[in-house]
C-alpha cells in the first residue's frame, strides 16, 4: 500500500516481513517507483522499500533546484523515519547515481550496494549525444518518449509487451515537465568524482545490461574497478530496462548477491 512521509512528502511502499535488513529500491529519472514491480514481486518474501524521487510519481520537488545532496537525504530521512538501521540499497540509472552518492557518505548504513544501468566517465561523444537527447525532451513531444522506450527495450520485447511498453508511456507523460527536466538536467550533466566513489566501503555489485547504449558494459566493468571488492555482472541480451526486460535473470543476480550478504 502506497504510503506518504513526513519529511519531504515522500510517496513510498513497503512490504514488511519478519525483520531481515530491508531491500530498498531507486528508480531512474521520469519513472517512479511502479518500474520495480517485477522485483517486489520476486522478492515478496523479503522486506522491501520503493519510493517516489523527488518531482517523480506522486512526491513534490523540494524546491526549484535539486541535487544529489537532496536526493541523499530524502533517501535517509525515509529509512530513519521507518527505524531502518541499515539497508540492502539497489539504484537504477538517476537511482544508481544517488546510491553512489548515498553509499559515499553513509556507508554504515548498507549491507550492501547494487549499482544498476549507471553511466559513468561519457565519453565527448556521449556527452553530446545525451546533451541532444535532453535538448529534444525539452520540446515535450510523444517522439521523444517512444525512442527513449525504444531504447530501453529490445524491439521483441515491446511487440510482445505492449501493454507494459503503453503503461511505462503513459507513466513517462504524466511527468510534470518542469519536475521532469530539473532531474534530467541533472543527469545529463553529471560529472564522476573518483574520490566520492572511492569512498564507497560495502559489498557492491556493479550490473547493467549487454546491449545498453547509455549505461554501457564498458562504462560498468571501469566503475566496478575503482570500488574496492566490488563484482561486475552484464545481463545477457538486455538493454537499459533489463530489470524489466530481463526479470528473471535480474532478479535471481541480485539475489544470489543479497544472500551473501544478509547478515
Amino acid at each position: 500500500m502506497s504510503k506518504t512521509s513526513n519529511s519531504f512528502d515522500t510517496n513510498y511502499s513497503l512490504n514488511k516481513v519478519g525483520e531481515k535488513n530491508p531491500i530498498v529500491f531507486i528508480h531512474g529519472v521520469g519513472l517512479n517507483q511502479d518500474i520495480w514491480k517485477p522485483q517486489i514481486d520476486f522478492f515478496k518474501d523479503y522486506t522491501t522499500l520503493t519510493y517516489d524521487l523527488l518531482g517523480h510519481g506522486k512526491t513534490p520537488p523540494n524546491k526549484s533546484k535539486i541535487n544529489f545532496n537532496d536526493f541523499s537525504n530524502q533517501l535517509l530521512s525515509l529509512i530513519n523515519q521507518l527505524e531502518f538501521k541499515k539497508i540492502h540499497l539497489v539504484g537504477f540509472s538517476l537511482g544508481a547515481l544517488i546510491a553512489r552518492d548515498f553509499a559515499s557518505k553513509h556507508t554504515e548504513r548498507l549491507c550492501s550496494l547494487i549499482i544498476h544501468g549507471s553511466i559513468y566517465k561519457r565519453t565527448e561523444e556521449q556527452k553530446r549525444v545525451v546533451l541532444n537527447r535532453f535538448h529534444v525532451a525539452k520540446m515535450n513531444k510523444p517522439a521523444s518518449r517512444h525512442t527513449a522506450l525504444r531504447r530501453w527495450f529490445t524491439q521483441s520485447f515491446i511487440k510482445k509487451n505492449l501493454e507494459i511498453y503503453k503503461k511505462i508511456y503513459l507513466g513517462l507523460e504524466s511527468n510534470d515537465h518542469k519536475n521532469f527536466l530539473k532531474s534530467y538536467e541533472l543527469f545529463v550533466n553529471y560529472q564522476d568524482d573518483d574520490n566520492l566513489i572511492k569512498k564507497i566501503n560495502v559489498n557492491t555489485l556493479v550490473t547493467t545490461g549487454e546491449n545498453d547504449v547509455g549505461s554501457t558494459p564498458e562504462m560498468a566493468r571501469n566503475l566496478s574497478k575503482l570500488i574496492r571488492d566490488s563484482k561486475f555482472v552484464e545481463i545477457k541480451k538486455g538493454k537499459h530496462l533489463c530489470g524489466v526486460e530481463c526479470a528473471d535473470d535480474v532478479n535471481i543476480i541480485f539475489k544470489n548477491f543479497i544472500d551473501r550478504n544478509n547478515a
